[in-house]
């Protein structure tokens, strides 16, 4: 079916045909062992409109011993084999990227065309790590001898990778891409609210013929599913992407196996602009960098730093902007989609409405609202608000919504201050005509991505991640697959 076939089913039907209601296991969908069952909503309604497995550790169970298999047989693979599958796993991705962008887009609540984006990027991820798969090269060293000595990249063995809900294919993709490049097998956990695309993918794997067991997919709450996936002893490495708080218990369970770990929890990422800045360039980076994907973005721009001198040219723009930008239901392809849940619905309007009581002005938004067209759906309008306090917390805390925090600087000693304020430091944003102070305030700016006047700058073939609150490791890149190799040093005597 045709994307435009898919959403008129839907519509028609409140459900779309042909999603799996099984965990991905050994290369098939099987039933749950418990039996149990969870519904998925439509954040654009707010209704159900399909059910799936809830898993637990006896279906974690089944997905190590079959990673574990999965991986006896792919890390022998030969490299140039591996390079060739996830080449084709790519060409597969884009054949069914239309089906793929429908069901993220209905899953999510994004818009049909960030779903689209977001496909697009993970085909495109898995041509970059099949790129790397057959050079992953030790390196011989030279210790002043007749002994030989040299270094080989061993794949580290079984991989988790816990997926949150915002991004549920691309985040999903950045992992077990390079986790299968360096020859590893998976188990995934995606986020209970988003659990179609990959179980969708991991099907789409095996067409391309990767073998059976190398990629499994249990899909089920964090507490019964996430927590015994990460803190099995078969775990070689896990790779989570979630808040601060589960991120530190994830941290627990894997220290009593010495498991490796990839950290990713979020940001509160700046955007400083300087007086020499083009105020209208300003006001549209502002604008997507905070309300892309209804500002559920890990490294979404979420304060607006500006030059006191550039204030009054670009906050009239900038507001004029969001009020422009049209919500409604992801698959009529909006500005702007849905918030995931009722729970993170309330989360945001929490924020703003304490905002509201300690006297913060509200430049636009600020309220809870639904799809114009239905008047159903979990819905933010998206929000300015004008903070000049440095330790509110809307200035502080991750809302993870379309609201922004605007300040102002006098300085660019200031400035720095003002973007590394928080206990976050995954991205940051500079907006100046200087190429010196530019490269000056990104050295100085604590974040793991730092942009110059546009805010999504880079790709995938930069590395991703965080320091400080933000976590630690690196997805994208070559960096990337770090995390799923290790070096081991061979001499031979002469």
């Amino acid at each position: 079916m045709t994307a435009d076939e898919l959403i008129t089913t839907y519509f028609e039907t409140g459900t779309l045909p042909g999603l799996p209601d099984g965990h991905f296991i050994d290369g098939a969908i099987v039933a749950p062992a418990a039996g149990g069952k969870m519904e998925s909503f439509d954040p654009g309604t707010g209704r159900p409109y399909a059910s799936f497995a809830a898993g637990d550790a006896e279906d974690v169970d089944r997905a190590l011993v079959s990673a574990r298999t999965g991986f006896e047989t792919w890390s022998r693979r030969a490299p140039a084999e591996r390079c060739r599958i996830l080449n084709e796993i790519a060409r597969t991705l884009r054949a069914h990227a239309e089906r793929l962008a429908v069901v993220e887009s209905l899953d999510s609540g994004k818009s049909l065309a960030e779903a689209r984006g977001d496909v697009a990027g993970s085909a495109r991820l898995f041509e970059y790590y099949a790129g790397a798969a057959d050079k992953l090269d030790g390196r011989s060293v030279n210790l002043g001898s007749d002994a030989a000595a040299f270094t080989i990249r061993e794949p580290v063995g079984v991989t988790a990778h816990i997926v949150p809900w915002n991004y549920p294919t691309s985040t999903l993709v950045r992992g077990i891409a390079p986790a299968l490049a360096a020859g590893c097998s998976a188990v995934v956990k995606p986020a209970e609210t988003t659990p179609f695309t990959a179980l969708l993918i991991a099907e789409l794997l095996i067409e391309a013929g990767l073998p059976a067991g190398v990629v499994n997919v249990v899909t089920g709450t964090g507490t019964e599913a996430g927590a015994p996936l990460v803190a099995d002893s078969r775990v070689a490495h896990v790779t989570f992407t979630g808040s601060v708080g589960t991120g530190v218990n994830v941290m627990r369970a894997v220290a009593p196996n010495v498991t490796g770990l990839t950290l990713e929890l979020g940001g509160k990422s700046p955007l400083v602009a300087f007086e020499d800045a083009d105020p209208e360039a300003v006001a549209d980076g502002a604008l997507w960098a905070i309300f892309s994907n209804s500002g559920q973005i890990c490294s979404a721009g979420s304060r607006l730093i500006l030059h006191e001198s550039l204030r009054d040219a670009v906050l009239p723009r900038l507001v004029e902007k969001a009020r422009a930008l049209k919500l409604g239901h992801g698959l009529r392809n909006p500005d702007m989609g849905a918030i995931n849940s009722a729970a993170h619905l309330d989360k945001v309007a929490g924020f703003v409405s304490r905002a509201r009581g300690r006297g913060v002005e509200i430049l636009t938004g600020g309220t809870v609202t639904t799809d114009p067209e239905s008047g159903s759906g979990w819905f933010f309008e998206p929000t300015i608000l004008d903070t000049p306090d440095p330790a509110d917390e809307a200035v502080t805390q991750e809302i993870f919504g379309p609201v922004l925090a605007v300040q102002t600087f006098s300085d660019e000693e200031e400035a720095v201050a003002r973007a590394n304020g928080t206990e976050f430091a995954l991205n940051a944003g500079i907006y100046t005509r200087d190429t010196g102070r530019a490269l000056r305030v990104a050295r100085a700016i604590d974040a793991g991505q730092v942009t110059v006047n546009d805010y999504w700058a880079g790709g995938i073939e930069l590395p991703f991640g965080g320091n400080r609150k933000s976590g630690f490791g690196r997805e994208k890149g070559l960096e990337g697959l770090d995390a799923y190799t290790r070096a081991k040093a061979i001499t031979l005597a002469g």
